[in-house]
């Protein structure tokens, strides 16, 4: 029997020229469907929750569902064991994941995708969390974590707002790619695929899918990244015996 995890793993809240969630409607109530009525928001990756679930609450409302903020809830753990669909949304990374483990719902949350079947959905930050690590975000560490050690709903790293280079800046500094392949000189270091700002990784069990806009783009270590259009199947990546993690450059 294949796994029950169900993932809906957003690069961005918030698309150029559209409003909050706006680019990504459709595949929201395509992946909730009408079985869900009530979804769980966690807004740790901002300082302002009450404002950030105000908003989260506006938009899922606009689509027919009722929002639940945990930071509302008087005991955390209980609010995920209850939950019938997550939305984990953007924000610092390193803020995130030191809240879901100061109140102790990383293994919950893992629990529930992988034994209930919980829709998860992440966008940004929330996208971040879900993968094996932090390790490949775009933000600050603003406070420090426990460990960088995620969720590990997928056994890869996402970089959401992945950001080519600007072929007429005169900016010196490290381009994305160059601090991906960083990352990847260190040993042991998994795939991470860099997700452009519109993209979304659609995972139903054991397959996942590039859906959204636009393309990505995936690193694994020891080789050239290479460029994968929208369709494209990545459920390889959700085998860790389909890519060696012991190279030595």
């Amino acid at each position: 029997m294949g796994s029950k995890r169900r993932l809906l793993l957003v690069s961005n809240s918030t698309l150029h020229g559209s409003g909050y969630l706006d680019h990504c409607e459709a595949q929201i109530k395509s992946f909730l469907g009408s079985q869900v009525k009530t979804v769980l928001f966690v807004p740790y990756a901002l300082h302002d929750r009450d404002g950030y679930a105000k908003t989260a609450r506006a938009k899922y409302e606009s689509m027919g569902y009722k929002l639940d903020s945990i930071h509302e809830q008087p005991d955390p753990v209980a609010a995920v064991k209850a939950a019938e669909a997550m939305f984990i949304g953007g924000g610092n990374t390193f803020r995130l994941l030191k809240a879901l483990y100061d109140n102790k719902i990383v293994s919950e949350i893992k629990k529930r995708v992988f034994e209930d079947g919980m829709p998860y959905i992440g966008s940004s930050a929330g996208t971040n969390v879900s993968t094996i690590s932090i390790s490949t975000t775009n933000d600050m560490p603003i406070v420090q974590p426990p460990t960088f050690e995620a969720i590990g709903l997928v056994p890869f790293n996402i970089n959401p707002h992945f950001l080519d280079p600007d072929p007429n800046s005169t900016h010196q500094g490290e381009t994305r790619e160059t601090r991906i392949k960083q990352y990847h000189e260190e040993d042991d270091t998994p795939p991470v695929l860099g997700l452009r700002e519109g993209g979304i990784l659609h995972v139903e069990g054991d397959k996942a899918t590039l859906r959204g806009t636009t393309n990505a783009r995936l690193f694994l270590r020891g080789k050239e990244p290479t460029e994968h259009e929208q369709g494209t199947d990545f459920s390889f990546l959700l085998d860790t015996k389909n890519y060696q993690l012991d190279i030595k450059l």
